[in-house]
């Protein structure tokens, strides 16, 4: 099983970036997705969050209206598009997937994380 991110980097306030994650090794669209951060010092946090279909989609108060999840079930990746970018946007980034019971809520699959900066 593997969960590979991509797409992070440096940006100024205001700017876009945006992030996937390429799943490997189980059946993805059996499963929801989700992105998380941690930022340093602090404890890792839910961003976003689609459902295995693709039709329901939640989001952290602080990103909504400037974040977008998304997914493509034909090539197994996990999107998330981030505009108006903040300085505390800045985190590590990471995909987890997991299916809606208690077991797997609790032992889900996580990606290796990636670095988002923002900036000036």
């Amino acid at each position: 099983v593997q969960l590979v991110e991509s797409g992070g980097g440096s940006v100024q306030p205001g700017g876009s970036l945006r992030l996937s994650c390429t799943a490997s090794g189980f059946t993805f669209s059996f499963y929801d997705m989700s992105w998380y951060r941690q930022a340093p010092g602090k404890e890792r946090e839910l961003v976003a969050t689609i459902r295995s279909a693709g039709t329901s989609t939640n989001y952290a108060d602080s990103v909504k209206g400037r974040f977008t999840i998304s997914r493509d079930n034909a090539k197994n990746t996990v999107y998330l598009t981030m505009n108006s970018l903040k300085p505390e946007d800045t985190a590590v980034y990471y995909c987890r997937a997991d299916r809606d019971t208690s077991w797997w809520r609790k032992n889900p699959y996580w990606g290796q994380g990636t670095q988002v900066t923002v900036s000036s």
